[in-house]
């Protein structure tokens, strides 16, 4: 039985082991922290196409225990103006739950992880592969896939001139608010256009608000700059970025006891080279987006199912490889460049703020009226067709 070398162990990762298993694969999961993401993090949208793709692989019911439905989107401007309203079928989870039972998952299913297995070289042998992890531990496998996400190594690896991350001048926060009432009702996605930031927020069925906000930055701060900022200072600096903006912000904002350490957001416009004749990159590593896509761990999981199927089909390493590669990069990177579209008007300028409220009302009636995103969300993986030879 052909052995792969997963490197890391977020969503993924077991998602990978999980579809490569039913293609007859075996595998390890090689993460690079000693623990798991238990209790780390916000949370994401599962778009009505990661879903489907998790229901391949018969996890779809485990997910769908996990948060809540998220099927609508209304948006408006920190004036109180009505933007858009539209419906998208999602399902908004925590990113730690989606992570605990997906892992859980694997590790029942059979799925070996590894921990504190930071890899830090691999090579090409005469058999196979072999990864060098940063503790001096080593494994050797037939194939290794690198779903190690934005900074991935098995990138670097595979193609020491990659580029790096765009920053696209964003950062993300946000928090859990429980004990205040806003306006709203559960399942419906409430994105404000804020003069100076942007902020969006859920209201869960049990009470609690889920919110994030997106700071503008156009200097990109290290992760020593962005952790030395203090949870009074991140709630002073948003508390002043909302006060002129009409809605419920400033009331959320006050309700949440801890306020989520900042972070960057990136995007890869395009990742030229995605394998070699024995390693593999999927997910983040090979075509990070923002998350103004909604679409980031669908695509993951997307890939993941699409990687076992060439596998299961294609004989010859390159020849699957290549075929994932054919069969995945243009979809992904127009995800990647509408995210980029989304994410730009979040922080536009007083000009580009004016246009965007004078225009995206129509838009948005548009987009509904020709399912204008029906290419994204649509997108529907089938286990039991085979990986057509043109493909190959």
């Amino acid at each position: 039985m052909t052995r792969a070398l997963i490197i890391g162990g977020g969503i993924a990762g077991p998602v990978t082991a999980m579809a490569l298993q039913r293609a007859g694969i075996d595998s390890d999961v090689f993460e690079a922290y000693d623990r798991g993401s238990d209790g780390v993090g916000a949370f994401l949208t599962l778009a009505i196409n990661g879903l489907e793709a998790l229901r391949v692989l018969d996890l779809h019911d485990l997910v769908c225990d996990l948060g809540m439905d998220s099927p609508r989107m209304r948006m408006s401007n920190g004036r109180g103006k009505q933007l858009g309203d539209v419906r998208q079928p999602s399902r908004t989870v925590r990113r730690a739950d989606l992570y605990q039972a997906l892992r859980d998952e694997a590790v029942r299913r059979g799925v070996r992880i590894h921990y504190g297995k930071r890899l830090d070289d691999a090579s090409i042998t005469r058999k196979g592969v072999r990864a060098v992890f940063a503790d001096g531990g080593t494994a050797e496998g037939d194939l290794l896939i690198g779903a190690d996400g934005l900074r991935s190594r098995t990138r670097t690896i595979i193609d020491p001139g990659a580029p790096r991350a765009r920053h696209v001048g964003l950062l993300n926060t946000g928090g859990f608010a429980r004990g205040v009432t806003v306006p709203g009702e559960p399942g419906t996605s409430y994105f404000i256009f804020g003069k100076k930031c942007f902020f969006g927020y859920l209201i869960h069925p049990n009470g609690e608000v889920w919110w994030f906000a997106n700071p503008p930055s156009p200097k990109e701060p290290t992760r020593e700059e962005l952790s030395a900022i203090t949870p009074a200072q991140w709630r002073a600096r948003l508390v002043a970025l909302f006060k002129d903006d009409v809605g419920p912000m400033l009331d959320i904002i006050g309700a949440t006891d801890d306020i989520i350490t900042g972070w960057n957001t990136y995007d890869f416009p395009t990742v030229p080279k995605w394998w070699n004749e024995r390693m593999v990159i999927l997910g983040d590593a090979a075509h990070a987006t923002s998350p103004s896509s909604g679409q980031g761990a669908s695509m993951a999981i997307e890939d993941a199912v699409v990687l076992a199927t060439c596998l299961r089909d294609i004989p010859d390493l390159p020849g699957a490889f290549a075929a994932f590669e054919r069969l995945r990069r243009e979809r992904v990177e127009r995800i990647v460049a509408q995210g980029k579209r989304n994410g730009s008007g979040k922080a536009p300028g007083v000009a580009g703020a004016f246009a965007r409220d004078l225009l995206m009302p129509t838009i948005m009636r548009q987009v509904a009226k020709k399912n204008a995103l029906a290419w994204m969300h649509d997108y529907r993986i089938s286990w039991d067709d085979r990986v057509p030879a043109a493909s190959r």
